[in-house]
This record gives C-alpha cells, sequence and structure tokens, in this order.
C-alpha cells in the first residue's frame, strides 16, 4: 500500500520542490492553517503569507515561508503555487529583516485594502516570529 500523497511546490523561476511519501502539509490558507492528508477531498484554495509545514512518512519535518499563491489538492497530489517561498532554515535573516521592514512601509500606506491589510498584517507576524528564532 502507498503511503502519503505527492508534493509538487512551484515557483515562477523552476519547480521548487517534488516530494513523494508526504504525510502532511499544514498550508497557510486564506482561511487559516489547514492540515491537508493522503485522501483529502478535492480542495482549491488561496494561500495568504505564513509557514508551510511538510511532514512525511518518517515523520521529519520541513518548513518553509511562503508569501502568497493558490494550492489545489486532487487524486492524492498537493500542488503549491506561490511566487515567493524561502527555506526557513536556509534563509538569511537580514534578508527576512529586508521583507519585514518593506511589509512594515506597505502597511503604513493609508490607501491600503482591507484585504491587503490583512495580508501584510499577516505576514508582517510571521516575518517578526522568524526573526526571533
Amino acid at each position: 500500500m502507498n503511503e502519503g500523497f505527492k508534493l509538487e511546490i512551484v515557483n515562477p523561476e523552476k519547480s521548487f520542490l517534488s516530494k513523494d511519501g508526504v504525510s502532511e502539509v499544514v498550508v497557510p490558507a486564506f482561511e487559516g492553517d489547514m492540515g491537508i492528508l493522503k485522501d483529502h477531498v478535492s480542495i482549491i484554495s488561496f494561500l495568504r503569507p505564513g509557514l508551510l509545514r511538510i511532514i512525511d512518512s518518517k515523520s521529519s519535518e520541513e518548513t518553509f515561508y511562503v508569501e502568497d499563491g493558490v494550492i489545489e489538492f486532487k487524486n492524492n497530489c498537493l500542488s503549491v503555487l506561490t511566487s515567493n517561498i524561502f527555506d526557513i532554515k536556509k534563509i538569511d535573516k537580514n534578508k527576512i529583516r529586508d521583507i519585514l521592514v518593506k511589509a512594515e512601509k506597505e502597511g503604513q500606506n493609508p490607501n491600503i485594502s482591507d484585504q491587503a491589510k490583512y495580508l501584510v498584517n499577516h505576514k508582517i507576524e510571521v516575518l517578526k516570529s522568524l526573526t526571533l528564532n
């Protein structure tokens, strides 16, 4: 019996990650964090800034920061399309700070829409938590 499901993460530059035997993926969906397991109902959802956690069949975990994107799960295959994704173990703290400063400036724009403000606030919250680690 096949354990887990297939995961494909793609960004504009390349196929970022392709992995079989994934047990669970927790995605920062627009509606809140969502856990995807094998045989999950088919779904399409938007991503908000946050941490994407991948747990494989050996219980090892990888965590990535994503800024936005779309997920689709069907036929035991999770596809993640995102414009920006970083491995939190490999990202430079200075790069995180630069992204944080840019997000804070964006959040101070008086003409920002409520939806954009919601997304910027999530981005700031996640980036601050990464700078503390």
